[in-house]
């Protein structure tokens, strides 16, 4: 079969990533003062931190909509015997509420969820793509990715709460206290949905290399195929951190470094760094 991958700008694969295995994205609108602006394409993570460096506020991100979605899968469906879309979770957003709803007008696409964000939502998209390229048909390629996606295990570090108190993820007593004890809490995404797991102390290059080891401290359970070091922007010391906690612990055949797009970045600010993986 000919099929066509799609998948919301949040699973942040690089471009290169993209190309290669054509996938399309759809990008998600961030609101940035009185803007709205496409994600990857009229803004960027870096636009999104000078535009609150300078005074403004939190930029927030908008699902798409219906006719977002039904534009996008009209004349895909025509030119492919079959399209297959691939969420951010529906517990982090209404994208694949409105995706499922659009392709009830086309026999031939199918809505999958991530259950994840970021790369752990590309991790999803890279077996549908790779799936697809090995001929499978499309109803067998999406019982396997629901099949997959609970498999995939997701979380981030954060080397400051700012952007978390400023969107009113955490009030300002946890984020000062979090600040004067040098705590560095990790977010973890479990069953499609954000969580707070382990919180670690002292400089962040020390706290990723704790953080990676303890991510990684069952080599027995991992598939190691791929894994994702993905980021929204940190130190070069940082990433250095986490690559050789990641070589220490297992022998990935692929070790992805990628940057966040905007959903990420607008939530929890620069400085967060998450290894993204799969579990047997």
């Amino acid at each position: 079969m000919n099929i066509k991958i799609t998948s919301d700008s949040t699973c942040d694969l690089s471009a290169e990533q993209l190309e290669r295995h054509h996938i399309q994205l759809l990008p998600l609108c961030i609101s940035m003062g009185d803007k709205l602006l496409r994600d990857g394409l009229e803004i960027h993570p870096d636009d999104i931190y000078a535009h609150v460096d300078a005074g403004g506020d939190i930029c927030t991100t908008s699902a798409l909509n219906i006719a977002d979605y039904t534009d996008c899968f009209a004349p895909l469906s025509r030119e492919y015997d079959a399209v297959i879309h691939i969420n951010i979770s529906a517990e982090f957003s209404s994208c694949h509420q409105n995706a499922v709803l659009a392709s009830q007008e086309f026999d031939n696409v199918y809505v999958v969820d991530s259950r994840n964000l970021s790369t752990g939502h590309g991790h999803v998209v890279l077996r549908a793509a790779e799936l697809a390229e090995s001929g499978m048909d499309a109803k067998d390629i999406v019982a396997q990715l629901n099949a997959f996606a609970p498999k995939v295990d997701a979380s981030f570090i954060l080397s400051q709460l700012a952007y978390m108190k400023k969107g009113g993820r955490c009030s300002s007593v946890v984020a000062l206290g979090a600040n004067l004890l040098h705590l560095r809490p990790c977010i973890e995404v479990v069953d499609g949905k954000m969580q707070v797991g382990k919180k670690y102390r002292g400089s962040f290059d020390k706290c990723v290399d704790q953080y990676v080891r303890d991510r990684l401290a069952h080599p027995e359970d991992l598939d190691l195929s791929r894994i994702f070091i993905t980021h929204s922007g940190v130190p070069d010391s940082a990433l250095e951190a986490a690559r050789r906690a990641v070589e220490d612990c297992a022998s990935f055949r692929e070790i992805l470094v990628t940057r966040a797009g905007c959903t990420i970045s607008s939530h929890c600010g620069p400085g967060t760094l998450g290894v993204l993986f799969l579990h047997k």
